[in-house]
């Protein structure tokens, strides 16, 4: 049961008495609920037809019967604050039960119910009603929405039984109104009875029925048990203290014979009793802590299909059924004293508050070293683990050691297990760190795709990784491949991400080419370099397929005319090498041209 408090239960109770007084199976009959009103819940046939002959009546329709009704149990109620208002049906789960809420007086015009559930028990529930399912099922088809009520307002409550087996029901309203208004939430006045509205209490109460009339001579009292009423011996006075269940009866004897005769019903309920509880301990890391695994405790040999178990972080909190704690998944971050309240299903105003537990909760290390080191190449060893260890704390390597941190040289995977000894119980964390010897790739191709809209450049390197890629001064990026490049001299840069160092290679982007042919029509008569001006001192070698030097020219020239020593030379493929003069002056030969040509003819 939830809700902060929402849920303080009113209970009206199936009393095993079979006081037939207190069911009517017609709507004109109805019995009245007030704040204390006993309800027996058995049902045994549906007396007249109150829908007179309708086959439906909101989600209720007509049954094996023949009509809405099968075994029917009506009562009326009267609002006396405003707020929420619900109420919870219990019953055996192995039998059907349906219900229609009215908001009338009026058993001749009952019009629409505001609330009906008419869903078949399949999942064998024991709860059905408006609100919320007092266990805490959310999945329940068997809950209507609450009531948002105002004073005086009247409502009739049809409950049908539709199953052949009838073992009977109790009622328990519920809602903010029986916190703000716990007194008067059901207005009382609708009852007009000496003895006053029936009287539900537990075992453990003493009831006091109070007949006083001015001017009477005498008082007789009776009780019946279901076997009829029977002479209580010896009760004379206009009071009678009432230990047993049943239904009282008091004549009060008048002077000139109008004598007044007044029945109330009372049933005690059993009073729980709470078991001591054994402490608990906890890690902090265990966030399944499950109090339902205490309840068997609390109980003892106590049912638990008469006695709820419910528990809270105040004693106040337990003594008014306000802010329950979760009884599954519950999160604990201090250790503290859990309150058990024990209640009666049938009466939750039967209830003990008389034990507690604490629950420990032992801190698990918290462990916050980074779960990767990165050796470079040209380091030979670094440290993982707590550099800051608590003292309070065992550490445990899977390589053997027991110290917090390690001085490792070689990669691998390495685990450390921190344990906390406390209260009788290990909390132990366990954490992996990866140590990765980071190397510096190797440069193995460059590509280069020139003569194009667009020139592009791709790197390639002889290792797998995440490395980073620049050209340049330009921004660094994760792909290996540039676009746009402007022809000249550029230098291509691969990063290690982990700060271990860069390896770089000069490249020249130029465009050539790819065949001329020098045969006198002036058309494309000699082969040169485009862009070739934008190196220092570039000086062109070309070669035959056998490597033979056959013409060398700069930046000044027209290029070659396709001869040696002034002879034409044959249509074939040829070879070229470029060399230009670097920043420091040194002739470097341009690396990863594509650096042949074709002559034509």
């Amino acid at each position: 049961m939830s809700r902060l408090g929402l849920l303080l239960y009113f209970l009206f109770f199936a009393s095993g008495l079979g006081l037939q007084a207190q069911v009517s199976s017609d709507c004109s009959n109805a019995i009245v609920i007030c704040n204390d009103t006993p309800v027996n819940g058995g049902t045994t046939d549906y007396g007249i037809d109150d829908f007179n002959g309708a086959t439906e009546s909101g989600c209720l329709r007509q049954t094996t019967s023949g009509v809405i009704e099968t075994n029917s149990a009506w009562y009326k109620f009267r609002t006396g604050a405003s707020g929420q208002l619900g109420f919870n049906i219990g019953f055996d789960a192995a039998e059907d039960w349906d219900f229609a809420l009215y908001k009338t007086s009026d058993c001749s015009n009952l019009g629409t119910p505001v609330r009906c559930n008419f869903f078949d028990n399949t999942d064998e529930n024991t709860n059905m009603g408006v609100g919320v399912d007092p266990t805490g099922d959310t999945e329940t088809f068997l809950y209507e929405d609450w009531l948002q009520v105002t004073p005086g307002e009247d409502y009739l409550l049809l409950i049908n039984n539709f199953s052949n087996n009838n073992s009977g029901f109790s009622i328990q309203f519920s809602g903010n109104i029986f916190v703000t208004n716990p007194n008067d939430a059901l207005d009382c006045s609708i009852i007009n009875n000496l003895l006053g509205p029936p009287v539900s209490a537990c075992d453990t109460d003493t009831v006091v029925l109070d007949a006083t009339t001015a001017t009477a001579i005498g008082y007789e009292w009776y009780l019946d048990i279901g076997t009829g009423f029977s002479r209580i011996p010896g009760e004379i006075a206009p009071t009678l203290n009432v230990a047993v269940s049943g239904l009282y009866r008091v004549l009060v004897i008048m002077p000139l014979g109008n004598n007044i005769i007044s029945e109330v019903q009372v049933a005690f309920s059993p009073s729980p009793v709470t078991y001591p509880l054994q402490d608990e301990v906890s890690c902090s890391d265990n966030s399944q802590i499950n109090l339902s695994l205490k309840d068997n405790e609390a109980l003892g040999a106590q049912s638990p299909n008469d006695f709820r178990v419910s528990y809270y972080s105040t004693q106040n909190d337990a003594i008014n059924a306000t802010n329950p704690l979760a009884k599954e998944n519950l999160t604990l971050t201090s250790s503290q004293i859990i309150y058990v309240r024990t209640s009666s299903i049938e009466n939750p105003k039967c209830f003990d508050v008389s034990e507690s537990f604490t629950y420990t909760i032992v801190e698990a290390p918290n462990l916050t070293f980074d779960d990767e080191l990165f050796l470079c190449a040209n380091e030979t060893s670094g440290t993982i683990g707590e550099l800051s260890p608590n003292p309070n704390y065992v550490y445990r390597w899977n390589t053997g050691e027991d110290t917090s941190s390690l001085v490792v040289t070689q990669a691998g995977v390495y685990t450390l297990t921190a344990s906390n000894s406390s209260n009788g119980i290990d909390c132990e964390t366990t954490k992996t760190v990866t140590v990765i010897k980071s190397e510096l790739p190797e440069i193995t191709d460059i590509k280069i795709e020139d003569l194009q809209s667009s020139n592009t450049v791709e790197v390639f390197i002889n290792l797998e990784g995440n490395y980073i890629y620049q050209i340049n001064d330009e921004e660094e990026q994760q792909s290996r491949l540039f676009k746009n490049v402007l022809p000249g001299r550029h230098t291509v840069r691969v990063i290690d991400p982990e700060g271990c160092g860069e390896v770089s290679e000069e490249i020249i982007v130029i465009g050539f080419e790819k065949f001329f042919t020098p045969n006198g029509d002036a058309v494309n008569e000699y082969w040169n370099i485009k862009e070739i001006e934008e190196l220092q001192n570039p000086q062109v070698y070309i070669y035959d397929r056998f490597g033979k030097f056959l013409y060398q020219f700069g930046a000044e020239a027209k290029g070659w005319d396709g001869t040696y020593n002034g002879i034409p030379l044959p249509a074939t493929d040829y070879w070229f090498k470029l060399t230009y003069v670097d920043e420091n002056g040194q002739t470097q030969t341009a690396k990863y041209i594509n650096n042949h040509f074709s002559l034509k003819r």
